[in-house]
């Protein structure tokens, strides 16, 4: 039986990991700040504890496993990393979290170990035309990323891959492109965008309208969770490090989303643009050489995974309304 800790379990994209990991017969540590916020998660064992300390990871990291997936990250959507307000709590503990999991790893002699990287490690400049954005691997340099999260995704794949280099890891690169789906945060300040729109047009009475930010022209592509993780899968059977994109090639304007989620809801609703932290103009997944080094890309459509999320966070909504008022 293989065994694998993933680092970030407590999480979203964590918790969907973890359970597929187990459903291929892999015995499996989780470790996080706080367990699983919905209880996704079938861990054989799960560790409350901060990777930001080395004790942690040292713990942790044994010498008995075959694969670490290093997930932990300080997070959110667009109004946690656009504000400028969370710059250097999202660098310092993100960097601590990478270092300690590398270091404890090479101590323990455990090579296979996986990342997860972002998009927003991407130049500004090739994503300011939101029909054409640039956001091919090779693009990445000269380095210009829109955020200090992009900037500590991108030191960080180069830590992972100087162990690599020096100490003999074998790093697994995947830069994710807006992962969504059912079992992830939906309100609180740290959600993303489809999340997001998906909780406001739930909560939207028939007749009303939503607010999206900026003028609604700005474009992404968005992947839904279990693509994600079998991305992720193939990625660390490979013999490829990467960087790799993983996410859909299926491009949207927000505003397109929107009417999108507010189709699938049957409601009548209309779209108020207000200013608000945006990001770049546009960003999609570039899937020709994940396509190339392993055979397979995301091919999901956009419309299925929305359906599955916005039924999943309207019954979080009718749940959150039934739970009795603390006097």
């Amino acid at each position: 039986m293989k065994k694998a800790l993933v680092c970030g379990a407590g999480g979203f994209i964590g918790g969907h990991l973890v359970n597929r990991l187990k459903s291929e017969g892999y015995w499996v540590r989780g470790v996080d700040v706080k367990e699983n916020e919905y209880g996704n998660t079938n861990a054989d064992e799960f560790v409350i504890g901060d990777l930001r300390n080395p004790e942690v990871a040292d713990e942790v990291i044994t010498s008995d496993l075959d694969e670490i997936y290093q997930l932990a990250a300080d997070m959110g959507g667009a109004g946690f990393v656009f504000t400028g307000t969370n710059d250097a709590a999202i660098m310092h503990n993100s960097v601590l979290c990478n270092l300690n999991v590398l270091e404890a790893a090479k101590n323990k002699g455990v090579k296979r170990i996986f990342y997860s990287s972002s998009a927003c490690m991407y130049p500004e400049h090739n994503q300011m035309d939101p029909n054409n954005p640039k956001c091919s691997e090779e693009s990445a340099y000269p380095a210009n990323p829109d955020s200090e999260y992009g900037w500590e995704k991108l030191f960080s794949e180069r830590l992972f891959l100087a162990y690599q280099k020096n100490h003999g890891i074998e790093a697994r690169i995947a830069r994710f492109h807006n992962i969504f789906g059912p079992m992830g945060t939906w309100d609180g300040g740290r959600e993303k965008a489809p999340a997001a729109v998906c909780r406001k047009v739930a909560m939207a009475e028939d007749g009303g309208s939503i607010e999206i930010w900026g003028d609604g022209k700005q474009t992404r592509s968005f992947l839904i969770v279990d693509e994600c993780v079998e991305g992720i899968r193939r990625l660390m059977s490979s013999d490829f490090s990467g960087p790799v994109n993983i996410g859909s090639e299926e491009m949207i304007s927000l505003n397109d989303f929107a009417k999108m989620v507010i189709d699938i809801s049957g409601k009548n609703l209309s779209i108020n643009n207000i200013p608000g932290p945006l990001g770049v103009r546009g960003r999609n997944s570039d899937n020709h050489l994940i396509t190339e080094k392993l055979g397979w890309a995301p091919s999901t459509p956009l419309r299925k995974g929305v359906e599955k999320t916005y039924d999943w966070i309207s019954e979080q909504i009718q749940k959150k309304e039934l739970e009795p008022v603390e006097a």
